[in-house]
């Protein structure tokens, strides 16, 4: 997980079992990474970082899910 323990990526359901690593940029923002989708967010603060990869993440494993359901029609 992070180096930043006072933020628990399994609170979010899409990061449960996810290799999340958090770091902050050049200009101040929050970046989170997940290791195991390659998908990354940003944030104001650590919390939103993770809850925006959360969504980032549900929305990426939606997109590339075998079964494509009848959505497409």
């Amino acid at each position: 997980m992070s180096s930043d323990a006072d933020v628990d990526p399994s609170e979010y359901d899409a990061l449960e079992d996810a290799d999340v690593t958090l770091r902050v940029n050049d200009h101040g923002l929050h970046i989170a990474d997940d290791e195991v989708t390659g998908v990354s967010s940003q944030g104001q603060t650590p919390e939103e970082a993770l809850e925006n990869l959360a969504a980032a993440v549900e929305s990426y494993e939606e997109a590339t899910a075998d079964d494509p359901g009848d959505d497409w029609l």
